[in-house]
């Protein structure tokens, strides 16, 4: 038989290293078709779910925000949760602290609904769009310093940034001095790239 080697024992190894190759083929042809199934955007939707999305885009659009920004801090605050409590206490969705939510409430343009009732989705998004924007605005547009503040409040933030601690990039947030906003900045800018990507 030609390709068959006769061990002193007597066995065949050739039959055995043709069938190594044999599986050694099909092992590698499965993890190339699950590469690319990880690949697709079924797959990746599932992965990075959006939930809330008509309402998110909803609020967004008030002003003139990128709900994909929204859907990041929703995803990073509660992973979309909305009767998820902190151990600070902050609250729903977007976890707003309760006394933020009172004072949100007093603003002009604010959103008339209850600082209360931050547990019911569509009152958290509506407080928690028009705090991401008065953020945005409070640091002249730009969204990572505002970020940075939805987590570490602004004056701390403002604080940072006069004092040359970070100098308010997001290439620049390895430098920003508490390591939870850090975390949750680059969080939030991760899962916005891959909602773009994938939405």
């Amino acid at each position: 038989m030609a390709g068959v080697v006769r061990s002193a024992d007597g066995r065949m190894k050739g039959a055995f290293s043709g069938r190594r190759r044999w599986w050694m083929v099909l092992l590698l042809v499965l993890l190339i078709a699950v590469f690319a199934i990880m690949q697709t955007k079924w797959v990746a939707r599932w992965m990075y779910p959006l939930y809330y999305y008509d309402d998110i885009r909803a609020e967004a659009g008030q002003y003139d925000l990128d709900p994909l920004l929204v859907a990041a801090v929703v995803r990073v605050e509660s992973s979309f949760a909305e009767d998820r409590v902190s151990k600070v206490g902050a609250v729903g969705l977007m976890q707003l602290m309760p006394d933020t939510a009172r004072w949100i409430v007093q603003q002009p343009g604010a959103p008339r609904v209850s600082p209360d009732d931050l547990k019911n989705p569509k009152v958290s998004l509506a407080m928690g769009t028009w705090y991401l924007n008065y953020l945005i605005h409070r640091f002249q547009g730009n969204e990572v310093a505002a970020v940075a503040a939805y987590n570490a409040g602004p004056n701390r933030v403002q604080e940072w940034l006069q004092a040359g601690k970070w100098d308010g990039t997001l290439d620049g947030a390895d430098r920003i001095p508490v390591g939870e906003t850090r975390h949750f900045v680059q969080r939030v800018f991760f899962m916005f790239d891959r909602y773009k990507e994938i939405y």
